[in-house]
Formats: structure tokens, sequence, C-alpha cells
């Protein structure tokens, strides 16, 4: 197995194919310093980090302006050099924080949202296929029998065999149609029992 760049290794690449030259050991945990910089920028993202640091600088301002001259160590003469230093270092390591926590952000939307494209393209195709399911019960449900049909037949059947009956018994077919309750009652009990 090829080993991958720095630059080719990917969030979503299973973790056997993210391999580095370093021993097992002594390799930094890219994952760990990752949690890191998410959790920075998490916690500068909010209202206690944000009044912590006006706390801390408004305590600065008030020691070195108010506190003795000798126990001052940051000139307000000078524009509180020392507080600025403070402040664009800690300015400094916070933006590249944040940006590796943006890119990380990404890197995971990016694998979301491909797992969301391939989730829609299965549902699609699992609703296309119950579509054609569904049609394909239509037409077979339109080719079955009605209940109506099948009584119809029954009852043309059974005219057919009573007329039979009745060239058998030696009488024309219109007279066993119109012979009389007879001929009727047992048409009427042999579509009754063929409908039961």
């Amino acid at each position: 197995m090829a080993r991958l760049s720095r630059s080719e290794i990917r969030l979503d690449a299973p973790k056997g194919l993210r391999t580095s030259v370093l021993p097992l050991r002594n390799r930094p945990s890219n994952d760990r310093f990752g949690r890191f910089t998410e959790w920075i920028a998490r916690a500068m993202g909010t209202p206690r980090f944000l009044l912590s640091l006006t706390l801390f600088v408004v305590v600065w301002i008030a020691w070195n302006t108010l506190a003795p001259v000798a126990l001052r160590f940051d000139s307000s003469t000078f524009g509180f050099t020392a507080l600025t230093l403070v402040l664009s270092l800690q300015a400094s390591y916070a933006a590249p924080l944040i940006l590796l926590a943006q890119n990380r952000q990404d890197d995971r939307d990016r694998v979301q949202i491909e797992q969301d494209r391939q989730r829609a393209e299965r549902n699609l195709a699992d609703t296309e296929y119950l579509a054609r399911e569904v049609v394909a019960l239509r037409i077979a449900v339109k080719d079955l029998a009605s209940k109506d049909f099948i009584r119809a037949e029954l009852r043309a059947i059974l005219e057919a065999l009573d007329e039979r009956d009745a060239i058998e018994a030696g009488e024309t077919p219109d007279s066993s149609t119109s012979a009389g309750p007879g001929a009727r009652q047992s048409l009427g009990t042999r579509a009754e029992q063929a409908d039961a």
C-alpha cells in the first residue's frame, strides 16, 4: 500500500489509509489537535470568553494606572505596549486555530453532503421502484375480474345450463325461461349458491 502525503490525507478516508512515516508512538494525534482547535474556536465564540477577556483588559489597565508606580509593569504613557503585545499574540494564535477548526468543519460538511446525496439517490431509486410496483399492481388489478363480472358470467352459465336442460327435456328454450316460477327459482337459487 502506497504512503499518502499529508496533503492527500482526508478526514473521510478510513483510518488504515491515513498512515505516515512516523512511528505510532511518536506520531502526534491530528484528531486530538483538531478537537483542541475546535474547542478553542467554540470557547472563543462564547459570551463567557468575551466577558473574561474584557475583565482581563480592565484589570490590566486599572492595575497599571492606579497601582503604585513601583508595582506597575506596563506604562500607560506608551499606550499599554505589553497589553497590546499580549492581545496581538492571542489574536495571532486564535486566528489560525479558528481557521483549522473551520477546515475540519468544512471536511465534515463535505462528507455529510456526500452522504446526503447518496441517501437522496437511494431514496429516489426506492421511490421510483415503488412507483413502478404500484403501477404494475394497478395493471394487474385492472386485469382481474370484478365481482359483478363474475356474477354476470355465472348467471350466463346458469342460463345456458337451464336452456340445455330444457332442450334435453324436450321443451323450447323460450318456454323454459317463461315456463314459470320453478325455472326462475332454480336459476335464482343457483345464482345465490354461486355468489356464496
